[in-house]
């Protein structure tokens, strides 16, 4: 009888969870690739070409490869960041972190649902949706749900959601968006940016420039958090292959997608919730289309594509929370999973933290929607870069101690050189995190001390709370 449980389970977890390489680049695409930076990206000017080649070659990359690495450890398979971590760093150090990359996402949500909640304003021609702030959070509160429901279908469903999604509400608008924006430039209407030496590259060292900097690092961030659906893989041998093709292609959509609204828009005309859209309608409407009607279908889309990507990091870092919850780091409460294996109440648990994070931005900011926005984005950034800061720092023990233990896939043959990177992506992710405190410019003066005090209050609240969930463990263990 025991025998054909097991079998039963396994076919469960083959029809409803088992993954392509496709499906995989698609799920962690939809966590990494999204057009929320595109218009903060635009509104940098010709630098961003700058940040965002440093930032994807000397930070992204080598994070990819090393999740890839860390990944490939025998044993490994399972938990993403908190297996990682725990091995080299031991069990307290591993759940910190597996908890600042999950808790993490609870405000990096409410950066997508403003983003979303902006083009659908644009879309149906309702500003109020944006500017009032009940309203706003009513529409939060009905994407995040409804997000959370799909959660039931099953990692396998969820992935092919956001596979389609990712692709008639991300890819395929940032593609349109790059062909309109040639045939912009071969109408020869007037540029807003002008690359050369002297615009691309900062020639000066401050603090609007480190400031400037800071988001185009999040632009890069997840590309590990879907590593706990290693196991899922019909071939795991796929998952460094998929890790490079993420790497690439995030790149290089960024690079073009912020170009275009850098370029054809004026600065003081592009705002961070909605100038995505907004750059459309008047890119189209500029090369002779009808950009007040076709701007509206891009705004469906995007919310849609944006959607998919909610529902992408529901499923992907709640794995890894799983996977420490079965080990007595969180109540046995959470450990119930569906028949397809779905870790529901763990996801209903970040729900509801969403929600809670939501009130406190969305209220806090009033009618401020920009403000809204770049408060979450900042605080997304902060808390996902603690969690960084440990998984590089569990990467140098590893090559330092543990170079022998067995794995299929290295960063480099090069044992120096692979630390080396890692020690350039730990300095960059050390100064960015300081440097997220700081407002972004713009910001009102009677805003400023709101933006950082909730920072402070946002990450003190994030490093207190795994430290006393894991006082318990021992009682939790099972």
């Amino acid at each position: 009888m025991a025998e054909k449980d097991q079998t039963e389970i396994a076919a469960e977890d083959q029809k409803y969870n088992r993954l392509t390489g496709l499906k995989l680049f698609a799920m962690t695409s939809s966590m990494v690739i999204s057009v929320d930076e595109l218009a903060p990206f635009g509104k940098t000017g010709a630098a961003s070409l700058f940040y965002l080649l440093l930032a994807g070659i000397i930070w992204f990359i080598p994070i990819t490869q090393i999740a890839g690495e860390m990944a490939s450890i025998n044993g490994w398979e399972k938990g993403g960041v908190f297996t990682w971590v725990k091995g080299p760093l031991g069990d307290k150090t591993g759940w910190t972190a597996m908890f600042y990359q999950w808790l993490h996402i609870t405000v990096g949500m409410d950066t997508m649902m403003y983003v979303i909640i902006g083009a659908l304003s644009i879309a149906l021609g309702t500003p109020w949706f944006n500017t009032n702030p009940w309203v706003r959070f009513g529409l939060m509160m009905l994407i995040l749900w409804g997000a959370t429901a799909a959660q039931l279908l099953g990692a396998k469903r969820v992935g092919r959601i956001a596979e389609v999604l990712f692709a008639i509400g991300i890819a395929t608008p940032v593609v349109l968006l790059v062909i309109v924006f040639c045939i912009y430039l071969v109408q020869g209407h007037p540029l807003y940016i002008h690359l050369n030496w002297n615009t691309i590259i900062p020639h000066q060292l401050n603090q609007q420039t480190l400031v400037a900097f800071v988001p185009f690092v999040l632009a890069f961030c997840g590309g590990e958090a879907s590593a706990p659906h290693v196991k899922n893989l019909d071939d795991q041998s796929k998952y460094p292959k998929v890790m490079w093709a993420l790497a690439l292609t995030a790149i290089c959509f960024d690079l073009l997608g912020s170009l275009a609204v850098g370029m054809s828009v004026p600065k003081s005309q592009i705002q961070n919730s909605t100038g995505f859209v907004y750059t459309y309608g008047h890119l189209l409407t500029t090369v002779g289309l009808p950009g007040f009607w076709l701007e509206k279908v891009i705004g469906v889309l995007l919310a849609c594509g944006i959607t998919g990507e909610i529902a992408s990091w529901l499923a992907g870092p709640n794995q890894g929370l799983y996977e420490a919850a079965k080990e007595g780091y969180m109540p046995h409460f959470f450990v119930k999973t569906t028949r397809r294996n779905v870790p529901i109440r763990v996801v209903v648990l970040q729900s509801l933290i969403v929600t809670a994070s939501a009130v406190l931005i969305t209220f806090t900011s009033g009618a401020n929607a920009d403000f809204a926005f770049n408060v979450s984005l900042a605080a997304t950034t902060a808390q996902y870069l603690m969690a960084y800061v440990l998984l590089l720092l569990a990467y140098l023990v590893l090559k330092h101690k543990h170079e022998d233990w067995q794995r299929s896939y290295y960063l480099s043959c090069n044992k120096t050189f692979s630390m080396t990177v890692a020690v350039v992506a730990l300095l960059i992710t050390v100064v960015a995190f300081f440097i997220s405190f700081i407002p972004a410019q713009g910001t009102p003066a009677r805003l400023r001390g709101i933006y950082v005090w909730t920072m402070i209050g946002l990450c003190l609240l994030v490093t207190v709370l795994p430290l006393v969930l894991y006082h318990w463990h021992g009682k939790w263990k099972f």
